[in-house]
């Protein structure tokens, strides 16, 4: 039986703090699920089907090894996702104090609901402090983003391209 983890996301856009949490959760899990799911919350930069093209580009440019199935998600419950691929954990990535106080109370939620456990993954330093907020606003404001972002999403970001 293969163990199955789910890293959901708006990834929007991806960020090499979020490639840094997937490469790591995929040697630790024999498969790895990166679920992009719309953040009510949230005006989004892209749409989820571009954000789900750059996760997959973003991958094969850093070659990360492992069985990945990149998807959106954008009804439902996200322990629903997870039962219905047979995952029992999601991978969230924290950068501080801020995202465990955010990510907690979910996490409490997904168990009770779906027994479905969460595993808090630390950034690698070099990304600690970047965001896909903050990605979002030095590019509008015609900052170089390419120290954050993989290459397919710097060059997106560079042409305005935007769907």
């Amino acid at each position: 039986m293969s163990r199955i983890a789910v890293v959901p996301g708006s990834f929007d856009p991806v960020t090499l703090g979020h490639l840094d949490v997937i490469e790591r959760a995929a040697k630790l899990w024999d498969q790895i699920h990166v679920v992009v799911v719309h953040n009510p919350g949230k005006t989004a930069l892209l749409p989820i089907a571009q954000r789900v093209t750059l996760i997959e580009q973003s991958i094969r440019d850093a070659r990360i090894k492992g069985d990945i199935v990149v998807t959106g998600w954008s009804v439902g419950l996200l322990v629903d996702y997870c039962t219905d691929v047979g995952a029992s954990v999601l991978v969230k990535g924290i950068r501080s104090q801020l995202d465990v106080s955010y990510e907690t109370p979910m996490a409490i939620v997904n168990r009770n609901l779906a027994n479905v456990e969460t595993v808090f993954m630390l950034p690698d330093p070099a990304h600690a402090h970047v965001s896909s907020s903050l990605v979002r606003q030095v590019a509008s404001l015609g900052g170089d983003v390419s120290p954050y972002v993989p290459r397919p999403v710097a060059e997106l970001l560079q042409t305005n391209e935007v769907d």
